[in-house]
């Protein structure tokens, strides 16, 4: 998730993103992040940088319906769940309740829907209030119980900008990948992404990369005039 919002290319890759999707549609898959909303795109400078570059209502509204049926979260070998944000204020949620979930709408501002979106790990046990005003904050029990429920290994989220790319956090239960390096031209971090291999699946392997020159273009050009300071 958050293919948007990150800079002032947000178009060039959702359409690159979704041609791959396109092209080999049992390999590639999307997972939705609490930028692919129109709030989010109002504030954060998508809806700004889509109407620049394409005039009128009629693509930013596709993005927008495009964004609604993304899924919320993926389970890879029956062992790894990978979500944008995290998990949940209350105990014992299955991915049947998951999978219930009417997703094609904007986010909501609380529920599970809206915590997948938005939680963030914690390292103290129990959980916590979010320091986004958004979610929850969630310990490592919170992960080990609810991947004793589900049956499942490892969360897989995002949410987060990490200094080496990725952090492995909750008793190597939860990672977080975070795949955009130096960070709104500013963080001077590494991206990372993940691989796993089929024969292998609990063991991650990482790839660490750096930024790389892109055109003169401010990272939040196209943003609301109160978030433009990022730029």
């Amino acid at each position: 998730g958050d293919f948007v919002d990150r800079g002032s290319f947000s178009v060039e890759v959702i359409i690159t993103l979704f041609a791959l999707k396109l092209c080999d549609p049992e390999s590639i898959h999307l997972t939705r992040g609490n930028h692919e909303s129109r709030n989010m795109n109002k504030m954060y400078g998508f809806e700004g940088e889509v109407r620049a570059k394409y005039p009128g209502d009629m693509v930013f509204d596709l993005f927008l319906e495009a964004f609604c049926l993304l899924p919320l979260a993926l389970v890879i070998e029956s062992k790894i769940f990978i979500v944008h944000g995290g998990l949940f204020s209350k105990d014992g949620v299955t991915l049947d309740d998951l999978r219930k979930i009417d997703r094609n709408r904007e986010p909501p501002d609380d529920g599970l829907m809206c915590e997948m979106l938005w939680s963030d790990p914690q390292k103290p046990p129990g959980r916590g209030i979010s320091k986004r005003g958004v979610g929850v904050q969630f310990g490592p029990d919170v992960t080990r119980d609810f991947l004793r429920t589900n049956k499942l290994e490892l969360v897989v989220r995002s949410h987060e900008m990490k200094e080496e790319g990725y952090e492995v956090e909750h008793n190597g239960q939860l990672i977080t990948i975070f795949s955009a390096p130096n960070y709104c031209d500013q963080m001077g971090n590494k991206g990372a992404f993940i691989r796993f291999e089929r024969d292998n699946i609990s063991k991650p392997n990482f790839t660490q990369f750096a930024a790389v020159a892109h055109p003169a273009v401010r990272p939040m050009s196209y943003a609301n005039s109160l978030m433009s300071f990022l730029g």
